[in-house]
């Protein structure tokens, strides 16, 4: 007789500390037992047939749930967890293999059925996550909410004291290269044949899990392509905070190959990575932007972090600001779409772009994607550079000149995040300005204080910092906006600094 265990998910983050973050499940690898992913999977598939979202498992012919990855050490005991998950609960596993993000998720809203990544996004390779995708897309916090409350059977006698399987079974199938096939074709008959003859465009690979498939879409569509730094071992490529190294190395490469652009992702390819000429990284809320013009979007949605460029601009009918995170954009996209409105999309300030509508543009029918998108901007962009007949700067150039940039401090506890950000804001608005501006007096007055995420502090020569506790790792994030580059850097190493001295 099979001993179980009964748990719920929400014990379940507590004993393990794996927990829902903006983007998914995220913890450290020695916490993300087989049990505990296993147990996650478990609970979403719960919640999707209690939501009616899979066949009954009466029905002969059960429903499929599609599984990928991306290329960390640790993502392929983790998807064999939750392909033995969607088994034992008598449901059939489609192996999309170790693809993107947004490609996973395109099939999922193509065939109708749910789909799981395994990816920890940017963050460090001793970190990994789960991110569910329901029908409708990508699972939102009210989602979340039922997730927790699900009461898991664990098969005691699966599982050893470590949590890990006693049994190591194969329970992912052949590959099926459907998903990546169909992600390809999107953006191959978005633009037109050769659409970027005459561009030179260096690939940063490292181990982005898009790394094959940039230069194979770039070369088909024309470019000249150089490919770069490819690596064996895991980088964490943040988009919103970029490595000196990386910072460096861009600048070096365009000189060297004398390229019109270099592009990358992180590590799941949801986020863009696109340097101009220069070899100068772009801002992932000005390339968002920039996406967002060349699609000719009515509505846009994104967080408060982003950019005031692009209200600035008069470009867009409508801008609309959210908390930080996917699942805020897409919530707010969802409403405009219930509304009847056309062409809506949202990007946030790491780049990632989402297509809530459909739209029809160079003759195509772009189908609607809402989760982050790296491969869209990148292509959008180059595409611009070449029918505007302008460099990468010059396109950045064109908008209302105000700067972003953004740092971190890493392996800060996000209880003395929440401490921080609770000094400024439990008093009356004065009271909470005069202890900001006691703390940071080198930034003069306040005009405006927001509290929707975080902090963000407008003061009265219109310089912006955005204090903020990371949602997926213990870091503490500070953006700042200015009207130069020097100037916006400038502020958030100061406000850095005081944070540390505090």
């Amino acid at each position: 007789m099979t001993i179980t265990m009964k748990t719920t998910i929400e014990q379940l983050m507590q004993s393990s500390q794996v927990k829902f973050g903006t983007s998914g499940a995220r913890g450290l690898v020695d916490d993300m037992s087989d049990q505990v992913c296993y147990a996650y999977t478990m609970g979403f598939i719960q919640y999707l047939e209690k939501t009616q979202q899979l066949l009954n498992k009466s029905e002969q012919t059960a429903s499929k749930i599609v599984l990928a990855g991306d290329l960390r050490n640790s993502t392929p005991r983790i998807l064999n967890a939750c392909a033995r998950a969607i088994l034992d609960s008598g449901y059939q596993v489609v192996n999309a293999g170790l693809i993107p993000t947004p490609a996973v998720a395109l099939y999922g809203l193509t065939y109708h059925c749910p789909a799981i990544m395994v990816t920890g996004s940017h963050i460090p390779d001793d970190r990994n996550g789960i991110k569910f995708y329901k029908l409708a897309g990508e699972i939102l916090k009210e989602d979340e909410l039922i997730i927790k409350q699900q009461q898991i059977d664990l098969p005691d006698d699966c599982f050893d004291d470590q949590g890990q399987f006693n049994t190591q079974n194969d329970c992912l199938p052949a590959m099926d290269s459907t998903a990546l096939q169909d992600y390809m074709s999107r953006y191959l008959g978005l633009f037109p044949d050769n659409a970027f003859s005459g561009k030179k465009v260096g690939v940063y690979q490292h181990s982005g899990v898009a790394r094959d498939i940039i230069p194979e879409l770039l070369e088909q569509l024309g470019a000249q392509v150089v490919n770069l730094a490819y690596s064996d071992h895991f980088v964490p490529v943040d988009t919103e905070a970029v490595r000196e190294e990386d910072i460096q190395l861009a600048k070096k490469w365009t000189a060297d190959y004398q390229l019109d652009a270099i592009v990358s992702t992180d590590g799941d390819a949801d986020r863009p990575l696109i340097s101009d000429e220069k070899g100068e990284w772009l801002r992932g809320d000005i390339v968002g932007f920039l996406c967002a013009q060349y699609l000719q979007i009515d509505h846009v949605v994104t967080p408060v972090s982003s950019n005031t460029c692009v209200e600035q601009s008069g470009f867009f009918v409508d801008v609309k600001r959210t908390k930080i995170g996917s699942p805020y954009v897409i919530e707010a996209m969802n409403h405009y779409v219930e509304d009847h409105y056309a062409a809506v999309a949202g990007y946030e300030a790491n780049g990632g772009f989402l297509l809530a509508t459909p739209i029809r543009k160079n003759d195509f029918l772009l189908t609607a994607l809402p989760t982050r998108d790296a491969l869209i901007v990148l292509l959008t962009l180059l595409h611009s550079s070449v029918e505007n007949k302008l460099s990468i700067s010059q396109l950045s150039a064109q908008l209302p000149q105000r700067f972003t940039y953004s740092d971190r401090i890493k392996n800060f506890p996000t209880e003395k995040s929440q401490q921080l950000i609770k000094k400024y804001t439990n008093g009356s608005e004065s009271e909470n300005k005069a202890v900001i501006e006691a703390d940071f007096p080198l930034f003069g007055r306040i005009k405006k204080m927001n509290t929707l995420d975080g902090l963000r502090l407008t003061f009265e020569n219109e310089n912006i910092i955005h204090f903020r506790p990371s949602g997926n790792a213990p870091e503490f994030r500070c953006y700042s906006e200015s009207d130069s580059i020097d100037s916006a850097k400038k502020i958030n190493q100061i406000a850095m600094q005081g944070l540390l001295s505090l």
